[in-house]
C-alpha cells in the first residue's frame, strides 16, 4: 500500500517509523527541512520507553510527485486551509484520508475532501518531538503496542473498508475498530478543554492545576460546558478505558476525574509549549469549538470563553501567561 503521513512531529515520525518497517511504500511528509533532511540520511530514531531506528523516506510537501492510498493527517487544525487542498489533489478515487487531528476537524475537512473519502480516528499514545529525526514514545510500551489507535467511519458502521486499514495499521500498534468514534473525539475534546486549555491558559502543569482548588474547579466546570455542548450537539460520550464519561456529568464527581488526571501530572498542554515557541495554538479548535457549538444551541460556555481569551491575547502579545493573575480571572466567574 502506498502511505503518506502527512505532518510527521512527534506522532507522525513513530507511526512512520513502524509502518515503514512492514511491507508498504511510505513517505513521513513535512515542511521542517533539516527534520526531513535528517530523516533520509539518518533514518527514523524512536527513543523513550522503547529504542528503535529504521530507514525512511521523507519529503517536503512541494517534492510531492504522486497520490497514495492511505493518508494520515497529522498536521494541527491551524494549517487545514493550506494543507486539505493540497491533500485533495493528492488522492485516488478510491484513497483514504484518515483525520487524526485533535479536536473534531470532520466538518471542516469535507468542505474539502469527500466524505466518502474520510475515515475518523484517535491518537491513543503520547509522544514529544526530541529534535530532527528523533522521537520520544512517552506511552508504555506495552500500552502503546496494545492500544495506539481507534479508527471509525463517520457514519458509525464497522466496514470492510475499517477491517483492511485495520490490518495495516496494526503494524504500529493495535487498532480498535469504533461505532462511535465521534464520541470517542469528543471524550478527548472534554479532556483537552479542561486541562490543555487550563495548562496554557496558566502557563502550569496538569498538576498544578489538580493541586489548586480553584483551578480544578474551572476544569470541572469547563468539563460541564462541553458536556452540555455535546449532548446538544447530539454527541454520545464514548468511555475513555474503563470510566464512563457519564460521571462527569454531576460536578459533585471531582474526586473521579482528579483520580483519572493523576497519571498525567507532568503534562503541559502542547498549547504551551506553543505559546512559548510564538507559534500560533490550536485554541480555536479545542475550547473555541465549545463555544462555538454552544452559542449554535444557547448553551453559555464562560469557563471556555476565558480560556480562548486568554490564549489568544497571550499569542498576538507574545507574553506568556501568568497564573495568578489569570486564575483571578477564573475565580471572578466562579
Amino acid at each position: 500500500m502506498n502511505i503518506a503521513i502527512y505532518g510527521a512531529g512527534s506522532l507522525g515520525t513513530i507511526m512512520g517509523a513502524y509502518l515503514s518497517a512492514a511491507d508498504h511504500t511510505v513517505d513521513l511528509i513535512d515542511t521542517f527541512e533539516e527534520h526531513v533532511d535528517i530523516l533520509n540520511k539518518c533514518g527514523a530514531t524512536i527513543t523513550g520507553t522503547t529504542d528503535f531506528h529504521i530507514s525512511v523516506n521523507a519529503i517536503k510537501p512541494e517534492e510531492i510527485n504522486k497520490t497514495y492510498d492511505l493518508i494520515l493527517l497529522l498536521t494541527k487544525q491551524t494549517y487545514n486551509n493550506d494543507v486539505l487542498p493540497l491533500i485533495k489533489n493528492i488522492l485516488n478515487k478510491d484513497s483514504v484520508l484518515l483525520s487524526l487531528q485533535n479536536g473534531v476537524p470532520e466538518e471542516v475537512i469535507q468542505q474539502y475532501i469527500p466524505r466518502e473519502n474520510i475515515v475518523a480516528g484517535s491518537v491513543e499514545f503520547g509522544a514529544t518531538f526530541k529534535g530532527p529525526g528523533i522521537s520520544e514514545l512517552t506511552t508504555d510500551y506495552d500500552t502503546f503496542k496494545n492500544y495506539a489507535l481507534q479508527i471509525g467511519e463517520l457514519n458509525g458502521e464497522i466496514t470492510n473498508r475499517l477491517r483492511e486499514l485495520k490490518g495495516v495499521l496494526d503494524s504500529i500498534g493495535n487498532v480498535h475498530l469504533s461505532d462511535n468514534l465521534m464520541g470517542t473525539k469528543w471524550s478527548k475534546l472534554l479532556i483537552n478543554s479542561a486541562f490543555s486549555g487550563l495548562s496554557a491558559a496558566l502557563n502550569c502543569t496538569y498538576g498544578a492545576i489538580l493541586d489548586n482548588q480553584d483551578a480544578f474547579t474551572s476544569a470541572m466546570h469547563v468539563v460541564d460546558e462541553c458536556i452540555k455542548a455535546g449532548h446538544a450537539n447530539n454527541v454520545q460520550f464514548a468511555n475513555m478505558g474503563s470510566l464512563s464519561m457519564s460521571v462527569f456529568e454531576n460536578l459533585n464527581h471531582s474526586d473521579k476525574l482528579k483520580g483519572f488526571m493523576q497519571s498525567s501530572r507532568r503534562l503541559e498542554a502542547s498549547m504551551l509549549q506553543d505559546l512559548r515557541k510564538n507559534r500560533k495554538t490550536e485554541i480555536d479548535y479545542i475550547n473555541g469549538l465549545v463555544v462555538s457549538v454552544g452559542s449554535k444551541h444557547n448553551i453559555s460556555t464562560p469557563f471556555n470563553q476565558i480560556i480562548v481569551d486568554i490564549v489568544s491575547n497571550a499569542s498576538k502579545s507574545g507574553k506568556l501567561p501568568n497564573f495568578d493573575n489569570n486564575l483571578q480571572k477564573l475565580k471572578e466567574i466562579l
